[in-house]
């Protein structure tokens, strides 16, 4: 039976993004804040990982060798045939931020 109530601020754009992807999904966020709670308790924990992702590095970080490096090794590879065609990569960027 469900008789508690919670109740916590969140910033308007993460509540707005978050429930726009859960109408898609057709998921109330009551049945979401309810699974969260049950996995806590499950792997009594937070069921993700809560990390500071290490940032990429930027041109302006590298120095001249590491960048010559990073563009010898991209060469290497597109002589090779490892990489993808960019329409492919861009493709896949684009729908990441759809």
């Amino acid at each position: 039976m469900k008789d508690a109530t919670v109740s916590a601020r969140v910033e308007y754009d993460v509540k707005t993004e978050a429930e726009n992807i859960l109408q898609k999904l057709g998921l109330p966020v009551s049945v979401v804040i309810n699974s969260l709670y049950r996995q806590i308790i499950y792997t009594r924990g937070v069921p993700f990982s809560l990390v500071v992702p290490s940032e990429p590095k930027t041109l302006d970080s590298m120095t001249k060798a590491e960048f010559d490096a990073k563009l010898q090794h991209s060469y290497d590879q597109s002589l090779n045939g490892e990489g993808r065609p960019f329409e492919d990569v861009f493709d896949a960027l684009e729908r990441g931020l759809a």
